[in-house]
């Protein structure tokens, strides 16, 4: 496969976030590390010129980006039981399990979700983001169990793509939350940025500095303590339901990053002590590349979520 050109137009300046950050919101699909590299060789330019990954974005600053030939993948094809929710020659959805890390990195160099497919899809997995065959488009963090597409080649990876940039499909998130919602429904727009002192955190931020982030949220049902909530994302950022419930006063239940306190005394109402973070994508519409039909998946609810409502329930 040649090399790639893709072309982003900053529109608005951020003056406190670098450009390697600003990137892998743009490509979610592909890791920060390898984007600082790609900044580094020279791939990645800003008005044709070489920058440090530091670079702080400015309003109508082109950035040009190359993605080189595809390497060979270093993940090795493991035998992992894999739940299919559709999958035919161009895509493949995945009910993706809590616990189960989606690409390789440093701890986690074995069974992950992309070993998984590796061995499953046998070499038909999309080459994007300078690796063979990792076919990832997006990415749900290791602890968030639900729908997950993957693509098994350029084009179709490229189509998906777009419409995670574009927001034309639909994300829709179950989520049990500390405490009791008092309110049917409403909307979160809070930009969120890198939380300024915890770098491994995000913020939502009241002065708008960030990246604009939209949250919609329905209350399905109310428990003593807790909350079961239907989130719908109209944007992709990184940790944003979790961000957003947290902003909210309401934090996704077991998040130990987001919501420590109110965990705490969760457990000291109802004994209970979450696994994980109880966030599950539950729905994911889109419209697919190849035939340009919708294809609506749905993903049910697993085993700790159901435990995790049945205590807290009082049942």
């Amino acid at each position: 496969m040649a090399d790639r050109m893709e072309q982003i137009i900053v529109e608005k300046s951020l003056p406190k976030e670098r450009l390697d950050v600003f990137l892998r919101e743009h490509f979610p699909m592909v890791s920060r590390g390898y984007l600082q590299k790609l900044i580094e060789d020279g791939d990645i330019k800003v008005n044709g010129l070489k920058v440090k990954a530091t670079h702080a974005p400015k309003a109508g600053e082109v950035v040009d980006v190359r993605w080189p030939e595809a390497r060979a993948a270093e993940a090795k094809p493991e035998d992992i039981p894999l739940e299919v929710l559709f999958e035919d020659e161009s895509l493949i959805v995945l009910n993706k399990p809590p616990g189960l890390v989606v690409h390789p990195s440093n701890g986690h160099e074995e069974h992950t979700l992309v070993n998984a497919l590796l061995h499953h899809c046998a070499g038909q997995l999309s080459g994007i983001g300078g690796v063979a065959r990792p076919g990832i488009v997006h990415r749900l963090d290791k602890d968030t169990s639900g729908c997950l597409v993957v693509a098994k080649n350029d084009v179709t990876h490229i189509g998906l793509q777009d419409q995670f940039k574009n927001r034309s499909l639909d994300k829709i998130y179950h989520a049990l939350v500390c405490s009791v919602i008092p309110r049917d429904g409403g909307e979160i727009r809070a930009a969120i940025a890198r939380h300024p002192t915890h770098r491994k955190r995000m913020a939502a931020l009241d002065d708008g500095d960030g990246r604009e982030s939209w949250t919609t949220y329905r209350v399905l049902e109310r428990m003593p303590a807790a909350t079961l909530v239907e989130n719908e994302l109209h944007t992709g950022r990184t940790h944003q339901i979790r961000v957003h419930m947290e902003y909210l006063g309401h934090p996704v239940i077991g998040d130990e990053i987001y919501g420590k306190k109110k965990n705490a005394r969760l457990k000291e109402l109802t004994g209970y002590t979450a696994p994980r973070q109880m966030l599950h994508a539950s729905k994911l519409e889109f419209m697919h590349p190849r035939t340009k039909k919708k294809v609506q998946c749905q993903a049910p609810l697993p085993d700790d979520f159901q435990e995790a409502l049945a205590i807290l329930r009082g049942k």
